[in-house]
């Protein structure tokens, strides 16, 4: 399986991105953080990005879900990975945790995921919501910390610029039938109808 990364500050658009690679049918693996802080919210802790533990169960939902069976292809794309987490625990000011360290001493033994990772960058402002209170200029330095973390790393980056969805997934798409050599009408999945309209 070859696991290419969405990365990039919140708000630039990686989630609506990930969603419409998923509506032209490639294997798309979830942002874990935002289905952590939704469950924690819903039981009643308004921030629980400043909880004990956070991290680390963000980290333990990104390993459930990349070791979950895949009925697709050879190629998966993830909004994000443990590399992401550990931006998030440095701009947070926070050690990673048992968990976060396990996974990725794991991901960067086995080199779990691809070298080329997408960076989505910002679109100039950020739309807030119950997971997101953060403002712009914060966003961007929460993305520097990104852009740190996985050239440290020894990945490379490749930009995804502001433009409209349709742009975006071109892109994208053309670099992942590049990276994991796939035939131009690649087999990975049917893309929805819909979306080519």
């Amino acid at each position: 399986m070859r696991r290419y990364v969405l990365t990039g500050a919140p708000g630039a658009g990686k989630t609506t991105l990930a969603d419409a690679l998923r509506r032209r049918g490639w294997d798309v693996v979830a942002e874990a953080a935002t289905e952590v802080i939704a469950a924690q919210q819903e039981r009643g802790v308004a921030e629980p990005w400043q909880e004990e533990g956070f991290i680390d169960a963000v980290a333990g939902l990104q390993r459930e879900r990349r070791e979950a069976p895949s009925a697709y292809g050879s190629v998966q794309v993830h909004d994000r990975s443990p590399l992401c987490t550990l931006a998030l625990a440095r701009y947070l000011g926070r050690p990673p945790g048992r968990v976060l360290t396990e996974e990725l001493r794991r991901v960067l033994r086995d080199g779990v995921y691809q070298r080329q990772v997408f960076l989505v960058e910002p679109l100039g402002f950020v739309t807030p919501s119950a997971a997101r209170r953060i403002g712009y200029a914060e966003s961007l330095a929460f993305a520097r910390v990104h852009e740190e973390v996985y050239r440290a790393h020894g990945h490379r980056l490749i930009a995804v610029p502001p433009a409209p969805v349709r742009a975006r997934v071109a892109l994208v798409e053309a670099h992942l039938r590049h990276l994991a050599d796939l035939p131009s009408e690649r087999a990975e999945g049917v893309p929805d109808p819909d979306y080519l309209t």
